[in-house]
């Protein structure tokens, strides 16, 4: 699919620029706007550039996202609520 960028004039008169239309080619692009905006007057009309991806994502990329391993380093412990509950044999702090 190619996407076409179109300008427009309504059959009210109103000017619409930037409508984005994905099509196989310019006239399936044409169609579109001319279904959506019925009596248009297309000014402007122009293909745009895809970028196009150095890298793409096959299986074997898929594969090695989902299987790979955990960090095998422990994470430290960030001292959570459980763990400042006092134990049952802990002594009280002695008053003076």
């Amino acid at each position: 699919m190619i996407k076409f960028g179109f300008k427009i004039r309504t059959r009210s008169g109103t000017v619409v620029d930037n409508l984005m239309f994905a099509a196989r080619d310019r006239a399936d692009a044409e169609r579109k706007v001319e279904q959506i905006y019925q009596r248009c007057e297309i000014l402007e009309c122009r293909e745009l550039q895809q970028t196009i991806r150095e890298e793409g994502f096959d299986l074997e990329s898929a594969i090695n996202l989902i299987s790979r391993e955990p960090d095998p380093a422990p994470k430290a412990d960030t001292g959570s609520q459980a763990d400042m509950r006092p134990q049952a044999d802990a002594k009280p702090p002695a008053k003076d």
